[in-house]
Order: C-alpha cells, then sequence, then structure tokens
C-alpha cells in the first residue's frame, strides 16, 4: 500500500540547475528524489506546482509523491531534512488523496521577485535572493504598467521562444510592487498559470520603465504584440522565488506536519 503526500519545499536555487532534472547538472528534483528513494528503498519520482529555472529559489514549492504506507507525515519531514543537502529543506508535508499531481490540481500560483536599489545589494548576504541593481528606479512608473496586468491576457510577448504552447493566455490575479522595509523593492505577481521566463520578462521590461528607458503604456503593447521581440531581456533569476501554489481543500487528508 502507497499513501500519497505533498512536501513544501524550500531551497536556495543558486546551485541548481532548476527544479526538473537534467542530462547535466544538478537538480532540485533529482536530489529530492534521491532522498524519497533512499527512504523508501524504492525508486520514487516527485512532481512539482512548477519547473523554477536555474538559480530560481522557492520559499514553498509544493512538490507530489508517494510513500510506503509505513510512513506519516511528521516522520517523513524528520527523515527528508535530515537528508536532503543543506541548500534543500522540507517545510510541511501533508497526506492527500491518492491520484494528486502538484501541478495538474493547482489552482494558481504566486511568485515574487526582489530588486535591490541600493548599494548594499552587492552584500554576498543578499546577492544571491535578489537582483542587486543598486540605483534607483522610479516606482510609480513601475506600479502603472504592473496594474495593466491584472485580468487574462495573452503573455506570448512575455515568453521565452521554444516549443508552441495550446494557448499563451494566463488570468493574474494580482501584480503590484511594493517599497519593503530593508530599503528593497519587491514584485508580487499571482496567476492560474505562468510561461516559461514570464515573471523575468515583466520584470526586466517593468524596470526598463522605472528606468526611465521606456513608457509605461509600453505594457499595453506588449500585451497586445504576438511575439517578444520588443520585450525588455529577462530580470536576472537570482531575484526570482515561488512563494506558493492554491488548492482545494477537498484534496487534503488529516495527516499534517509542519517544522
Amino acid at each position: 500500500m502507497e499513501r500519497a503526500f505533498l512536501l513544501f519545499l524550500t531551497f536556495d536555487g543558486t546551485d541548481f540547475c532548476g527544479w526538473q532534472r537534467q542530462s547535466e547538472g544538478r537538480s532540485v528534483q533529482q536530489v529530492v528524489e534521491e532522498s524519497l528513494s533512499l527512504l523508501a528503498a524504492s525508486p520514487r519520482q516527485a512532481v512539482a506546482a512548477g519547473r523554477t529555472d536555474a538559480g530560481v529559489h522557492a520559499e514553498s514549492l509544493p512538490a507530489s509523491t508517494t510513500m510506503p504506507d509505513r510512513w506519516d507525515a511528521a516522520t517523513l519531514l524528520r527523515a527528508l531534512n535530515a537528508t536532503l543537502p543543506r541548500d534543500v529543506a522540507v517545510r510541511e508535508v501533508r497526506e492527500v488523496r491518492t491520484g494528486t499531481d502538484a501541478r495538474r490540481t493547482a489552482r494558481g500560483r504566486r511568485y515574487a521577485y526582489r530588486l535591490g536599489v541600493d548599494g548594499a545589494g552587492r552584500s554576498p548576504f543578499r546577492s544571491r535572493t535578489e537582483w542587486a541593481l543598486g540605483r534607483p528606479v522610479e516606482l510609480d512608473a513601475m506600479q502603472r504598467a504592473a496594474e495593466r496586468l491584472p485580468g487574462a491576457h495573452d503573455f506570448r510577448a512575455f515568453a521565452a521562444v521554444g516549443e508552441p504552447k495550446p494557448h499563451y493566455c494566463c488570468r493574474i490575479s494580482e501584480a503590484a510592487w511594493a517599497p519593503r522595509d530593508d530599503g528593497r523593492l519587491e514584485f508580487v505577481i499571482a496567476a492560474d498559470r505562468f510561461l516559461h521566463h514570464m515573471v523575468r520578462m515583466l520584470v526586466g521590461t517593468m524596470v526598463d520603465i522605472g528606468l526611465g528607458r521606456r513608457p509605461a503604456e509600453d505594457m499595453d503593447v506588449l500585451l497586445a504584440s504576438t511575439s517578444n521581440d520588443d520585450t525588455s531581456p529577462p530580470a536576472p533569476p537570482s531575484g526570482l522565488r515561488f512563494v506558493a501554489a492554491e488548492y482545494p481543500e477537498e484534496i487534503f487528508l488529516g495527516d499534517r506536519a509542519t517544522w
């Protein structure tokens, strides 16, 4: 017999090639599956709610897996955190209904991006987890651009060129810039789905707006575009982190453990 779990992962993505296993490079999926397989004494797979790029971090990235029924949430939480490398941890384990897929079952996802506009962003304690721009930007202009994002739009102008998708529509429920108490700026965005490099390309374009390189109205132009030829380069991955995913409450069973 098997039990299904959601693992809520937090990790520093600096030294990873991203979530997904690659032919070369160290991935988050690889180290998580290695720990699960060791504990289960049989091969295990983990499916994440989102496929983070190389260098992107996570506060709470859900990943679905199954384990032999001798495992409960509390024991699995302790054992995983004892075997995972130091740049990955499990902050919560919840038992879920059999067949739950962290990616397909998620109703929404939330990302955040940190921008360092002061000189202290060069600090090695900050530079791993933000874009150390190191100069001021016009926050009001960036916020005006962000206000154009909520709703359903075709985001192909903010998607990496690659394999064609059935559609490029994403429904944005939240998009806003705000100053933090530590002097940094933070962009938070939530949607039903995201395209590859979408958040980083949005941030790169809005930072160009904040630096006066392009008007806020360009966001309307790009949302109507069918290519990314005129989109600003993507922001560095270091500032981006997966914050959370939303699930229907009925998938969760009673067994739950947090650190």
